[in-house]
């Protein structure tokens, strides 16, 4: 999820915290340990000032995991022991509400199209739910609801109880329409073509999700409103780049990055007057007509690597300036 709704996920625990008799004893502790366990798990994020393939690598990764997740709150509580030094703190309290502020930043996240690497050390696989988007405004808009009752004086326990069933029962409702869409995307596809992978992710809009179907014949891309699926755009599949294109360039930490995050994707090679233009699309981000998630490399007659970009761009102007940004 994004900032704000992990923030608004921590106010939301300090209230519900406040059931707790031991937590409301060392109640500025606890409400510090919820606050900083439902963000600490992004502190990753800062790798993005280093460049976007380490950032694509590591995102939502290591400190996703099973020994992080486990190891964040026995942190949170020696640092939040220090700030409150003098103060009586339950220190099994004060970790168990760390433990589910941390565990519920991790586990929300697993809904969202980008996923997590939340089984490490078991498995990288990227955990990809897919049902809610990475902003959700009904999700976001029950927690300042919950909240704001919290602050009239309802007692917590109906705030938050009640908030929290009716997020259960959201995301089973999000889940049945991801599954009934998924279903009438397949309808589409040709009897006579293999589906190979199927991809179906939520916008911020309730009805409006992104389809991607990759068969052994042709990418399917479109969106589905309501009961309707369209698929905007088809594609050729075309034989994966040579050996020879590949040589150097599968050795590039931008495509490196692109190809262990991305789920579905094409490619084109694209002859240019200096060499060869290799680029890899995610098809799963196409928004008003381009695909905004994309590898592109620069080879040049010999297939060494000369420029190289990966990331999120909405235009085909920023991504060479980009591609060509002095280093």
């Amino acid at each position: 999820m994004d900032t704000a709704t992990h923030v608004v996920m921590g106010v939301a625990l300090a209230g519900f915290a406040t059931m707790d008799p031991a937590a409301v004893e060392m109640y500025p502790a606890v409400v510090t340990a919820v606050m900083l366990g439902s963000q600490i798990p992004d502190i990753d994020t800062v790798l993005k000032l280093k460049n976007n393939a380490v950032y694509i690598t590591h995102h939502r990764g290591i400190t996703h995991s099973i020994p992080f997740t486990l190891f964040w709150p026995i942190a949170l509580v020696l640092f939040v022991a220090l700030m409150f030094h003098g103060v009586n703190i339950n220190y099994l309290h004060l970790w168990m509400w760390a433990q589910l502020a941390v565990f519920l930043h991790v586990f929300v996240d697993m809904f969202n199209s980008y996923g997590t690497q939340a089984m490490r050390p078991f498995t990288k696989k990227w955990i990809q739910i897919g049902i809610i988007n990475t902003f959700d405004p009904i999700i976001f808009v029950g927690h300042l609801l919950a909240i704001f009752a919290w602050y009239l004086g309802v007692h917590p326990k109906w705030c938050f109880i009640t908030l929290y069933i009716l997020l259960v029962v959201y995301y089973i409702i999000r889940r049945t329409l991801q599954q009934s869409i998924k279903k009438r995307a397949l309808n589409l596809i040709p009897k006579n073509e293999h589906v190979i992978k199927t991809f179906v992710a939520p916008t911020m809009r309730f009805f409006e999700w992104r389809v991607a179907i990759q068969t052994d014949q042709y990418d399917y891309i479109g969106r589905s409103y309501k009961t309707s699926v369209n698929f905007s755009d088809k594609f050729k599949r075309t034989p994966f780049p040579t050996e020879a294109i590949m040589a150097y360039a599968k050795h590039d930490n931008n495509l490196k990055a692109f190809l262990r995050f991305s789920s579905i994707y094409r490619w084109t090679v694209v002859p240019t007057n200096n060499g060869t233009e290799l680029r890899f699309i995610d098809l799963r981000y196409l928004k008003d007509g381009h695909y905004s998630f994309v590898a592109i490399l620069n080879l040049d007659d010999l297939n060494h690597v000369t420029h190289s970009y990966t990331g999120w761009v909405f235009s085909e102007e920023k991504l060479q300036k980009k591609l060509f940004k002095p280093t």
